[in-house]
């Protein structure tokens, strides 16, 4: 039983519900050690094809680290800088799963708040939310969670003033800055999410998990090698038994069926 999250899976969605509302949805460590948790439990499930990663409420997606708690009294320095390397070890369990994950941003995103919702493969935001990098204004800066941020923004500079003045972008401009895919009103939400996540678990669970993980590893490469391993990748997943079963459907004109493997 989860404390700061919530956790369920129905129709091969897993839903993890940050669920902290009380605290703006901010990541205690016990938030830490339970999304790790949960996203290892629905990547390990055969009978989750997707993810979906929210907020509680309808103001605040995630505000990022919960400082009163990240940064405990008495701690020593090696147990604090020990407990910010799971934030980093967050970001690595979410590159690494083999399973899409849809991000439904229903608030604000701040900080490392910003970072987990960048961190997911779609995201979904609705139309009144913000989006902002605050770290700067207690004497931070936001550095685990830039790895990603300049991974998927289509303007570097655009990031780096938002960094250095802690400054806020609205839904609109996170989607011309490549933060988020969709903008949506706040009541057409829950319908853009579910109808990406429908279609996220009607597709080959082992095609995904082969398609995502091939983005991601060619995603730093030198263009020549990136050709190289896709080519390589290409003939993996031409031998899945979904694909024998993706063109015998094609072909019979019905709806696959598929092995994931």
């Amino acid at each position: 039983m989860y404390q700061a999250i919530t956790a369920e899976a129905k129709d091969k969605v897993g839903r993890i519900t940050l669920s902290r509302e009380e605290k703006r949805n901010s990541i205690s460590p016990t938030m830490m050690n339970e999304l790790l948790d949960a996203f290892k439990k629905y990547d390990e499930d055969p009978n989750v094809v997707a993810i979906v990663l929210t907020g509680a409420g309808n103001k605040v997606f995630c505000s990022g680290a919960d400082i009163g708690e990240s940064i405990a009294a008495g701690a020593s320095f090696i147990e604090r800088h020990e407990e910010q390397r799971k934030f980093a070890e967050l970001f690595k369990i979410i590159r690494d799963l083999s399973k899409p994950l849809v991000g439904r941003i229903n608030g604000h995103a701040m900080g490392g708040g910003l970072g987990l919702a960048c961190a997911c493969d779609i995201v979904i935001a609705a139309e009144d939310c913000k989006f902002g990098t605050p770290e700067i204004n207690i004497g931070l800066f936001p550095y685990v969670i830039m790895a990603t941020l300049l991974r998927v923004t289509t303007a570097p500079k655009r990031l780096l003033e938002m960094m250095l003045t802690g400054g806020r972008v609205d839904a609109q401009e996170a989607l011309e800055l490549g933060l988020v895919n969709h903008v949506v009103p706040r009541d057409q939400l829950d319908a853009k999410v579910d109808e990406i996540a429908r279609k996220l678990a009607s597709k080959s669970p082992a095609t995904l998990r082969l398609g995502r993980r091939a983005f991601y590893t060619m995603r730093d490469m030198e263009y020549e090698k990136a050709l190289e391993y896709l080519s390589s990748m290409l003939a993996i997943n031409t031998q899945l038994d979904d694909v024998a079963e993706g063109i015998a459907s094609f072909i019979e004109k019905r709806d696959p069926v598929w092995k994931g493997k």
